[in-house]
């Protein structure tokens, strides 16, 4: 899509993603897919063939990114009755979905995901989710940037639970001992995923399983992260307590994936260790909790996710006070809904975080966690051209990143996909959010 025309876009103000002041009156200039400059209008001259992308009532920011989604997730806005859709949705309708999820985040200025992976009643859905991410690579749809994860389990592990206990269990998705668990993360690797996803404790959203459960042992751990790592992979590790964190860190995994409980061991070794955290709190809320309930979450489920909501806030701010590094997570499923992920931002805030701070979770710190900063992450020159035109001031208020007027100009690598300035009308998904179809209602 990306011509030889030169492109500048001009804004009001520019958050470039490295935490230092806001430029005013900015202008930047594109060469193919990548920025060839940025300046105040008073330092970079347009060239006269230039097309010029107005979008001057606007902040120009970096493209957000979400490192922790399950994009093959049921559609709990689709489907009443999320575990009647457990049963009946084929992997290749999964597949679908998970395509028109990852576009309902892109057109609320998500130009990257970090897809976790996810299983089905039908088998493990790595070779679906890559098969989303390449069609986008080439071309042939419209979407964000996918890295795909793909889930690496033991038997009767935390994420092998998100099915109930009565699902089929069919071909090679769980493995139990080192060398199986070897076997089963080259095999998601030989599928193209990026990342290997695993766990090292309970969780919260599942049924009948207490967060505090040990699921690996460490050398089963230590066996998965040094697949990843030897085909040149990362390995992110699902982990609810102390002990998970110490697992994972001795196991040197890439990233830590949510904020839930801690010990001041287990804090100090994650700060000295500088390894990413992703704290999935919108997952947490009041917000999330009444739509699982809404959609038949079991009470049993619904009472866990409640009595760790306190610990995930204190955590937070504890981890964010201490100096973690944290990048911007949502565990978004089942709720609070598909593009709504700035919704993480606004909790981030809420809990002491500036909202530069906040803002840099999802740019410079989610493309450092991904090892991609050298090409996303901030707008510079040589950088991909990831844009976002907001309406309004993010640093004022974090919230205005939720409103879908306000996402004025998304651009990916130089080429706008979505444009709602006055007078324009593009979009990716055509379809107001919750208008859909409920399939068994």
């Amino acid at each position: 899509m990306n011509g030889t025309r030169a492109k500048a876009i001009k804004g009001k103000t520019l958050i470039d993603g490295n935490g230092g002041p806001v430029m005013e009156d900015p202008i930047i200039l594109l060469e193919g897919k990548r920025v060839k400059s940025v300046g105040s209008a008073n330092q970079i001259t347009v060239p006269r063939d230039a097309e010029v992308v107005d979008a001057s009532h606007c902040t120009l920011m970096p493209g957000m990114m979400d490192l922790h989604i399950h994009l093959c997730m049921f559609n709990n806005r689709t489907f009443k009755n999320y575990r009647v859709a457990q049963w009946e949705i084929t992997p290749e309708l999964q597949q679908l979905y998970a395509l028109f999820h990852a576009q309902l985040c892109f057109e609320m200025g998500f130009t990257t995901l970090r897809d976790l992976g996810l299983t089905s009643t039908r088998g493990l859905l790595t070779e679906h989710m890559c098969a989303v991410r390449d069609s986008i690579n080439a071309g042939i749809l419209a979407g964000p940037r996918l890295v795909i994860g793909g889930f690496t389990y033991m038997t009767g592990s935390h994420l092998e639970l998100i099915l109930p206990r009565a699902a089929l269990h069919p071909g090679f998705q769980s493995a139990d001992g080192p060398w199986e668990l070897r076997k089963l993360a080259r095999t998601n690797l030989r599928a193209g995923c990026d990342v290997i996803k695993t766990c090292a404790s309970g969780g919260g959203g599942t049924d009948k399983e207490e967060p505090d459960v040990r699921n690996m042992t460490q050398e089963e751990l230590d066996a998965i992260v040094d697949e990843a790592h030897a085909l040149h992979k990362s390995c992110a590790v699902h982990c609810f307590t102390p002990e998970a964190h110490r697992m994972a860190l001795k196991a040197g995994a890439d990233t830590i994936e949510h904020m839930v409980f801690h010990d001041e061991d287990s804090k100090e070794k994650i700060v000295q260790s500088g390894v990413w955290m992703t704290p999935t709190l919108a997952h947490r809320t009041d917000h999330a909790i009444e739509i699982r309930r809404q959609i038949g979450t079991p009470q049993f489920t619904l009472t866990k996710m409640k009595s760790i909501q306190p610990h995930c806030f204190d955590t937070f701010q504890k981890f964010h006070k201490s100096g973690v590094n944290i990048a911007m997570g949502t565990d978004m499923g089942f709720e609070p809904g598909m593009g709504s992920n700035a919704f993480e931002l606004e909790i981030y805030v809420k809990l002491g975080m500036s909202p530069m701070e906040a803002i840099l979770t999802t740019t410079r710190n989610a493309a450092r966690a991904l090892k991609m900063d050298r090409d996303i992450g901030t707008i510079e020159q040589g950088k991909l051209a990831d844009i976002v035109a907001v309406d309004g001031d993010p640093l004022a208020d974090i919230r205005i990143l939720q409103e879908r007027k306000r996402i004025q100009i998304v651009m990916k690598e130089g080429d706008i996909f979505v444009d709602r300035r006055p007078g324009k009308s593009r979009e990716v998904v055509h379809a107001e959010p919750d208008t859909w179809k409920i399939v068994d209602a």
